[in-house]
């Protein structure tokens, strides 16, 4: 028996990295999945992985800032398995540059993914949320739903280069605070975890100069100096970056049926006081 036994969870960007961790995470404390990634072939093969753990899982594959998408992925769950219970609102990359070089493009593109479509994720989750509670009151039973959303330690801080995506991760914290209180009349907690330094291929050392990953069209440059990362890491207390699963169980704390009276709360999964 998990402590999520047939709770249906959303997780943005969880075809890989952090977010495929926290999928197989809450999975392997009895949860039905609804998948997502920007490429079909990772979402898919996370399903598949998933499934091989005896979990049951869908994909929602596509872009999070699309127009469309908060409903088709909302519309997904309810149609697999008519429910949400948890929503992870995890997709993100950086696209970094100082200010006077930023473009209104990168701007845009960053605060997109990282503000607007956990917005309109959330929007259209409403409903669905709502009416589910109204249930659950005239059954007699008594549920808490989960909203997990990611920010940063960018978010908390800032950091030089990344004006866009501190805005946006700083952002995301004060819809958390804000649907908190909005939403607590129908037994959710919305609550927040902010990576610090995660090894993943976003941040993984770039041994070949001008690495990228493709983004709608864009060839976006991804890792870290490795004397840069080097030198993050010495300076945690932990002395080292921390792993997707660890990632992952930051997460997990949020969802998990301790949190049901915790609420409007942002914890850093960082190795370091905050």
């Amino acid at each position: 028996m998990g402590k999520l036994d047939g709770k249906v969870a959303l997780v943005t960007g969880s075809g890989r990295g952090i977010g495929q961790a926290i999928a197989m995470k809450l999975a392997s404390e009895g949860a039905r999945l609804v998948i997502n990634d920007l490429d079909a072939e990772p979402a898919h093969e996370t399903v598949e992985l998933l499934r091989k753990e005896g979990a049951e899982a869908v994909a929602c594959a596509g872009n999070v800032t699309a127009p469309d998408f908060a409903e088709r992925f909302i519309g997904t769950a309810m149609s697999a398995f008519q429910g949400i219970d948890i929503i992870v609102n995890n997709a993100g990359y950086t696209w970094d540059d100082v200010i006077h070089k930023m473009t209104d493009e990168q701007w845009h593109a960053i605060v997109d993914c990282h503000m607007t479509a956990p917005f309109r994720i959330l929007r259209a989750a409403h409903p669905h949320i709502k009416a589910l509670h109204q249930a659950d009151v005239e059954a007699g039973r008594e549920v808490y739903r989960k909203i997990v959303n990611i920010s940063s330690t960018s978010g908390l801080s800032g950091n030089a280069g990344q004006v866009n995506y501190s805005s946006a991760k700083a952002g995301v914290i004060g819809m958390t605070r804000a649907l908190s209180r909005e939403w607590g009349r129908f037994n959710v907690n919305v609550n927040c975890v902010a990576f610090g330094l995660i090894h993943t291929r976003m941040t993984a050392a770039d041994a070949h100069a001008g690495a990228t990953i493709n983004i709608e069209g864009r060839d976006i440059r991804v890792g870290l100096n490795p004397e840069r990362l080097k030198t993050v890491a010495q300076r945690n207390p932990l002395g080292r970056g921390g792993t997707t699963a660890e990632a992952a169980g930051g997460v997990y704390l949020f969802c998990s049926p301790e949190s049901n009276y915790i609420t409007g709360q942002i914890i850093a999964v960082s190795g370091a006081p905050q």
